[in-house]
């Protein structure tokens, strides 16, 4: 913004109100968005958790028909082709998921009981309030 002081040069800049103005309003922007980012983040995590408990429990059901066993290991399917890599836990970073073994009483093959579910190791809570681990 342009300025004319009494001899009648011109002085060009902002005045330091007008910077700070503008500082303030960046900052609002700011502590709005960051958490508006970091919800976001947690959000699609979750999505892709709840994507890869689907895809194990599928794979586990149709590896306990077409072998009329359950698979022992999570190794297992990968090593029978149900899966190529056994997908990572988004919440943990890690592929190492909690196995619920099935019981032997109920399983197909009663010799060999073999893996049931599968679960997330995060105890961490989501954004609806429920543990991971109890998906």
């Amino acid at each position: 913004m342009a300025r004319r002081i009494p001899s009648g040069k011109r002085l060009l800049g902002f005045t330091l109100i007008e910077l700070m103005i503008v500082m303030a309003v960046i900052a609002v922007l700011v502590s709005v968005a960051v958490p508006m980012y970091q919800k976001s983040v947690v959000r699609a995590r979750e999505t892709v958790l709840r994507q890869n408990l689907f895809t194990l429990r599928t794979v586990i059901d149709e590896y306990t028909y077409d072998k009329a066993k359950a698979p022992q290991s999570l190794e297992d399917l990968v090593r029978e082709g149900y899966l190529r890599q056994i997908p990572i836990d988004p919440i943990t970073g890690q592929a190492d998921w909690e196995v619920v073994m099935e019981d032997a009483v109920t399983s197909v093959d009663q010799t060999e009981p073999g893996i049931f579910d599968v679960h997330s190791r995060s105890t961490a809570r989501s954004l609806e309030g429920t543990p991971y681990n109890e998906w």
